[in-house]
C-alpha cells in the first residue's frame, strides 16, 4: 500500500519536477515563437535620418561658432569702421609677424618670388638672414595668399577678412571636430550638442583666438581635432572596411598638415602616441591598429622633414624616438607561449626595451643631428621642474609668462561653474574604475567579449575609451604645470564629460555595480542618457546664453592712439633704410604696420633671436650710456624706442618685471643667500635718457615722444661736449 501511494516527499518531488518540466517547455516554446522584426528598409531609413540629422546638427554647430566668432570680433575691434594701420595694430606680437609675411606674399609679384624672399629673408632683422618659412611654419600664409589671388577674392573682399576668415573658418571645423568625436564615442549626437554648447561658454580656457588671431595653435590645432576624431572612429570594433579606410586616409592627412602648420605639433603627437602606447598595453587586440598609427607618424615626420628645408628638430624629436624604437621591437616579433616562463620573460625584456630604446635613440640621433632649436627648450624645463636653477633673464622671463605658469584658481572656478569639471571628474572616475576592473579581470584570465553590449555595462573595455581617458589624464597632468596647455586639455574635457553624461553605456556601468532592482537597469540608463543632458543644457541655456547675447549687442572700444601716432610718424619721418630696436613685442607690430627693418622679433625657437632680445632689453637695465651705444651700433639700430609701460612697469608680481629680472641677471640685486651684489654706479637707462643730460645726449637725440613712447636717434657722430 505504501509502495503504491508513495511517500508524501516523493510526491512533492515529482510535482516539482513536473512543474519544472512545464516551464522549461514554456520557455522552449517562447524562444521558438518568431519575433517580429523591423523590415531592412526601415532600419537603414531609420539609421540613415539619424546620421543626416547628427551631421547636419554637427555643420550647423560649426557655422554658429564661425558666426559667432565673426561678430564678437566686430564688436569687440569696430573693425569695419577702422583704417588699415588701425586694423593692422589689434595684431600683437608674434601674430604681428605672422600676418606681415602675408602681406608680403601678397605684394610679392609672383609666388615664386615671394617664396624665394621669404626663405631668404634679409629685410626684417637687421644683419641677419633668415628662412622665415622654416622658422615660423609660415606654411598656412603661403596657402592663404595662394587661396586669396588664385580664387580672385582681391576683387570682392579686403585681405585682411579674408584672412581673418579662413581662421574662424577652421575654428568651424574645430568645433565640428569635437562634436564629430563626442558622437562617435557617445552612439547619439546630443553629445556633440553639448560638447560645443560647454566649449562656447568656456571659451576663454578653451582657445586664444579671440585675442590672437593669427597664432600657430588656431591654424593647427582644427586639424588635430580632425585627427582626434579620425583615430577614435579607427579604434574602434567592428568597424567595416571602407569606414576604417576612411578613417586611415583622414588621420593621415590631418596629422600631416597638423605637422606642418605648428613647430610644436610634434610634441603634442608625442603625448599622444605615449597614449597609444598604453592603450597597446591595455587592449592587445589593437595592437596592430596602433602600429598602423605609428607609421602615420614615422611618414609625416619624414616628410615634413623634407618639406620643412630638412629641419632638424624633428629628426631629433622624442616623438621619432618613441615611434622607431617602438616599431623596431614589433619587428623583432618577441612572443612567447602565454603563461610560460619564456613568456614571463620576454614581457620583462620587452619592458626594459620600452624604457631604455627610445632614450638611447635619442641619444644617437642628437649625436649626429646638428640641432640648436630646441636647446632653450630643454634648458627651460630643466628650471620649470626645478632641476637646476639659472640667472638668465630669457629663461626666468619664459618662467614668468602666464601661459608658463600653473594655472590659476580662476581657472577651475570657471569650469565649475559652468558645470563642466563636476561632470568630467565623474565621468572620467567611472571609466578609471571600469578599466581597472578589466585588468582585474584579464589577471584572472577571464577573457573579453569581442562585442561589449550595453546590457554589459563594461565602458572601460572599448578601446577609444581607454585612449581617451589615458590622453586626457595626460594633458592634463602637464595643463596643472604650464596654463598654456590648457588650450588642448580643456576641449578635451568638455568632450569627454559630454560623452560620459549622453552615454547610456557609462550609465549602464555606473547602475551594475549599484544593482538596483526596483527599476531596470538598461531602462534607468537610457532615461539618464536623456535627461540628465537635457537639464544640463537647459540650465546653460539659462544662465548663460543671455550673457552670450550681451556681448554681441555690447559696443567694446579697442583703441591705441599713442601706438597709431607712432607708427605714422615712423612711416612719415623715418627714412625707408633705417633700423629700429625696442621690445620684440613693438617690433613686430612696427613689421607689420610699416615694413622697417628691427633689430629683433617676438619668436622664441631662434638661440640668435632669443640672444638679441636680451640685449636689447638692456635699455631697462642700469647700464651705462656707452654699454647701451654700443649694443645697439652692433645691430646697426637708427633708432632707439622706449616704451613707459615697461620702464615704470608696475606688475602684481615683482620678480617678473622686465627691469627686475634684468637686475637679477647682471647681478644688481641679491637673490639667493651667497650670492654677491654688484652694486651699479648708473641709473636705470630708460629713466635717465629721458632727463636729457651728460654723457645721453653725447649717444642719443630725442626725435619723437608721446603719452606711451619716445623715439631716440642713435647719434653717428658722438659728441662729447658737456
Amino acid at each position: 500500500m505504501a509502495k503504491e501511494e508513495g511517500s508524501p516527499v516523493e510526491l512533492c518531488q515529482r510535482k516539482k519536477q513536473k512543474t519544472a518540466g512545464s516551464q522549461e517547455a514554456r520557455a522552449e516554446k517562447i524562444s521558438k515563437t518568431p519575433v517580429p522584426e523591423r523590415a531592412p528598409k526601415y532600419v537603414s531609413c531609420q539609421r540613415f535620418a539619424k546620421i543626416f540629422i547628427g551631421c547636419l546638427a554637427a555643420v550647423i554647430s560649426g557655422m554658429m561658432h564661425v558666426f559667432y566668432l565673426s561678430a564678437y570680433h566686430e564688436r569687440k575691434f569696430w573693425f569695419s569702421n577702422r583704417q588699415e594701420l588701425e586694423r593692422e595694430i589689434t595684431f600683437q606680437g608674434d601674430s604681428a609677424v605672422y600676418y606681415s609675411y602675408y602681406k608680403d606674399m601678397l605684394k610679392a609679384p609672383s609666388f615664386e618670388r615671394g617664396v624665394y624672399e621669404l626663405t631668404h629673408n634679409n629685410r626684417t632683422v637687421s644683419l641677419k638672414t633668415i628662412n622665415a618659412v622654416q622658422q615660423m611654419s609660415l606654411y598656412p600664409e603661403l596657402i592663404a595668399s595662394v587661396l586669396y589671388q588664385a580664387t580672385g577674392s582681391n576683387e570682392m573682399i579686403e585681405p585682411v577678412y579674408f584672412y581673418i576668415g579662413i581662421v574662424f573658418g577652421l575654428q568651424g571645423i574645430y568645433v565640428t571636430a569635437l562634436f564629430v568625436t563626442s558622437w562617435l564615442m557617445s552612439g547619439t549626437w546630443l553629445a556633440g550638442m553639448l560638447t560645443v554648447a560647454w566649449f562656447l561658454i568656456n571659451r576663454v580656457d578653451t582657445t586664444r583666438i579671440e585675442y590672437s588671431i593669427p597664432l600657430r595653435e588656431n591654424w593647427a590645432l582644427p586639424y588635430f581635432a580632425c585627427q582626434v576624431a579620425a583615430l577614435t572612429g579607427y579604434l574602434k570594433r567592428n568597424l567595416n572596411t571602407y569606414a576604417e579606410r576612411f578613417c586611415y586616409l583622414l588621420m593621415s592627412a590631418s596629422t600631416y598638415t597638423f605637422m606642418m602648420a605648428w613647430e610644436y605639433s610634434h610634441y603634442v603627437l608625442f603625448l599622444q602616441a605615449v597614449s597609444l602606447l598604453l592603450l597597446d598595453v591595455f587592449a592587445e587586440e589593437q595592437g596592430d591598429k596602433v602600429y598602423e598609427v605609428y607609421k602615420i607618424y614615422i611618414f609625416s615626420l619624414f616628410l615634413g622633414y623634407l618639406l620643412q628645408f630638412e629641419n632638424p628638430a624633428l629628426l631629433v624629436s622624442p616623438l621619432l624616438s618613441l615611434v622607431g624604437s617602438l616599431m623596431l621591437i614589433k619587428c623583432l616579433q618577441l612572443n612567447g607561449k602565454k603563461g610560460t616562463f619564456v613568456a614571463k620573460v620576454i614581457k620583462v625584456f620587452k619592458f626594459y626595451l620600452v624604457c631604455t630604446l627610445p632614450l638611447t635613440l635619442n641619444l644617437i640621433m642628437k649625436t649626429f643631428v646638428p640641432h640648436k632649436e630646441n636647446e632653450h627648450v630643454l634648458k627651460f624645463l630643466e628650471v620649470k621642474f626645478g632641476l637646476n636653477v639659472t640667472k638668465n633673464f630669457t629663461l626666468n622671463w619664459l618662467l614668468c609668462q602666464e601661459s608658463l605658469q600653473a594655472p590659476s584658481q580662476d581657472f577651475f572656478l570657471r569650469l565649475t561653474q559652468s558645470s563642466l569639471l563636476p561632470f568630467y571628474i565623474l565621468v572620467l572616475i567611472i571609466c578609471l574604475l571600469s578599466m581597472t576592473q578589466v585588468i582585474f579581470r584579464r589577471i584572472n584570465g577571464k577573457s573579453q567579449k569581442e562585442t561589449v553590449t550595453l546590457e554589459d555595462g563594461r565602458i572601460g573595455e572599448r578601446p577609444e575609451i581607454i585612449y581617451h581617458v589615458i590622453h586626457t589624464l595626460i594633458l592634463g597632468s602637464l595643463s596643472m604645470l604650464m596654463e598654456g596647455l590648457k588650450f588642448i586639455w580643456t576641449p578635451y574635457v568638455c568632450m569627454l564629460a559630454a560623452f560620459g553624461v549622453c552615454s547610456p553605456e557609462l550609465w549602464m556601468t555606473l547602475l551594475k555595480w549599484l544593482r538596483l532592482r526596483t527599476v531596470h537597469p538598461i531602462l534607468l540608463a537610457l532615461i539618464l542618457s536623456m535627461a540628465v543632458p537635457t537639464i544640463i543644457g537647459l540650465s546653460l541655456w539659462k544662465e548663460f546664453f543671455p550673457r552670450l547675447i550681451t556681448e554681441l549687442t555690447e559696443l567694446q572700444e579697442f583703441y591705441d592712439p599713442d601706438t597709431v601716432e607712432l607708427m605714422t610718424w615712423i612711416k612719415r619721418q623715418a627714412p625707408v633704410a633705417a633700423v629700429f630696436a625696442g621690445s620684440p613685442q613693438l617690433m613686430g607690430v612696427i613689421k607689420l604696420c610699416t615694413g622697417w627693418m628691427v633689430t629683433s622679433l617676438p619668436l622664441y625657437s631662434d638661440d640668435d633671436l632669443l640672444r638679441r632680445n636680451e640685449n636689447i632689453y638692456q635699455i631697462y637695465s642700469k647700464r651705462s650710456a656707452e654699454d647701451i651705444y654700443k649694443i645697439l651700433t652692433s645691430y646697426k639700430a637708427n633708432y632707439l624706442i622706449v616704451e613707459d609701460a615697461i620702464c615704470n612697469e608696475m606688475g602684481t608680481t615683482r620678480g617678473c618685471r622686465v627691469k627686475d629680472l634684468l637686475d637679477v641677471a647682471n647681478g644688481h640685486v641679491v637673490c639667493d643667500e651667497g650670492d654677491k651684489l654688484t652694486y651699479s654706479k648708473y641709473g636705470r637707462f630708460c629713466h635717465e635718457v629721458k632727463i636729457n643730460y651728460s654723457p645721453y645726449v653725447n649717444y642719443f637725440t630725442r626725435v619723437y615722444w608721446n603719452r606711451s613712447y619716445f623715439v631716440y636717434k642713435v647719434n653717428t657722430v658722438i659728441s662729447f661736449q658737456s
